[in-house]
């Protein structure tokens, strides 16, 4: 299992929207060298509805080419069609990843448990990888589709060497805590909100979007929390929370890109595939000179 913090790492695109490969390295390196001990590729942060399957396969492939450990990866592999699911798990797992992380399918609305469960257990099936460590994602507010207590419950009795763990983005407290109650199983929090409280009832780290611009304050937290040093890991929390809400008041993921475009002196980091769209020169410089009152050098 990974222990720390996981960037879901943004993706670059070049001024023709192309998947940039050389600086998704670049950011790649820099992340795990600055407190990160794993990466997320693919995930919402990651833009990945908007990536085809080759350029996923082609980027990671890329990525572990140019030297990024493959057991530090856990790239993002659910989309609405099962073929595709399954092919985008399986080839992740043949070059080396540590693992998957898995959207439910999440087009029909209303499913049951029973009908994902039977998803989830066709997916281990038709991937058929002895290697297979899948982590389950849920974040309805996004998808439209959620992931019960029941049915992770029974995922993980079912295929306890398989279902590892899960990411939990729902920014809903008392479902992260439930979860954390499931014998062996790894939970992250989709937000470095509440890691400290993750971490007091056994949580590894958790896999926060803004580990993209503060990921070694991020990761001191967490360290310190491992530490047990829980004064002092609450101290620095308090600033890590304020940087993380100004990421959402300006729309994180643009907001995040803008800011690396201005850290990396490179205009194409602003680049974003729509409906997303860049933020305006006056947020982004309203973020600038906020984010530089926190110590960040921009």
């Amino acid at each position: 299992m990974i222990k720390g913090l996981i960037s879901p790492i943004l993706s670059p695109f070049d001024d023709n929207l192309n998947f940039n490969h050389e600086m998704y390295k670049v950011l790649a390196e820099d992340l795990l060298s600055c407190g990160c001990t794993g990466l997320a590729p693919f995930g919402t942060t990651g833009e990945a509805l908007s990536l085809s399957n080759a350029e996923r396969i082609n980027a990671l492939e890329y990525l572990i080419k140019s030297g990024i450990p493959e057991n530090k990866l856990i790239p993002g592999t659910g989309l609405c069609n099962f073929p595709d699911t399954v092919s985008l798990c399986r080839h992740a797992i043949e070059v080396g990843c540590h693992g998957v992380m898995t959207l439910p399918a999440f087009y029909y609305k209303d499913v049951t448990d029973s009908g994902l469960f039977e998803y989830f257990k066709r997916l281990i099936e038709e991937v058929n990888h002895p290697n297979l460590k899948l982590y389950l994602y849920h974040i309805p507010q996004v998808s439209g589709v959620g992931l019960s207590i029941d049915l992770v419950t029974k995922l993980k009795n079912s295929y306890p060497d398989i279902i590892v763990g899960i990411k939990d983005s729902s920014g809903n407290w008392d479902n992260t805590a439930q979860l954390l109650q499931i014998e062996g199983l790894v939970v992250y929090p989709g937000a470095e909100l509440p890691v400290i409280e993750a971490i007091r009832l056994g949580g590894l780290g958790c896999i926060s979007a803004t580990a993209n611009f503060n990921s070694e304050n991020i990761a001191r937290v967490i360290s310190l929390c491992h530490e047990k040093k829980w004064g002092e890991a609450e101290k620095l929390h308090e600033d890590v929370k304020k940087v993380r809400h100004l990421f959402q008041d300006y729309s994180a993921i643009p907001a995040q890109k803008s800011m690396l475009a201005i850290k990396y002196n490179d205009t194409r980091w602003r680049n974003i595939r729509p409906p997303l769209n860049q933020i305006s020169e006056d947020n982004e410089k309203q973020l600038m000179i906020k984010l530089r009152r926190f110590g960040f050098n921009i």
